[in-house]
C-alpha cells in the first residue's frame, strides 16, 4: 500500500517523526496541521515557496 499520494490525504491529526542532529528521539512534525495551514493560505506564499511545493508534487500549490 502507497504511504503518500494525491489520493491519499495528510489527515490533519498526523504527526510525523523527524531525526534531529543533536537529539535523541526523533520529533514529532505535526505534517497534517502543516499541510492543512499552508494550503488554506497559499495565497500568502512566495511565488519561490510555491514553485518548491510544486517540484514536490504538490498539487494544489
Amino acid at each position: 500500500m502507497e504511504r503518500e499520494s494525491a489520493d491519499r490525504p495528510v489527515p490533519r491529526g498526523h504527526g510525523e517523526p523527524i531525526a534531529v542532529d543533536g537529539e535523541a528521539e526523533p520529533v514529532i512534525v505535526k505534517l497534517g496541521v502543516w499541510v492543512s495551514n499552508t494550503k488554506s493560505r497559499r495565497d500568502k506564499l512566495t511565488q519561490e515557496q510555491l514553485d518548491a511545493l510544486r517540484k514536490l508534487g504538490v498539487e494544489w500549490a
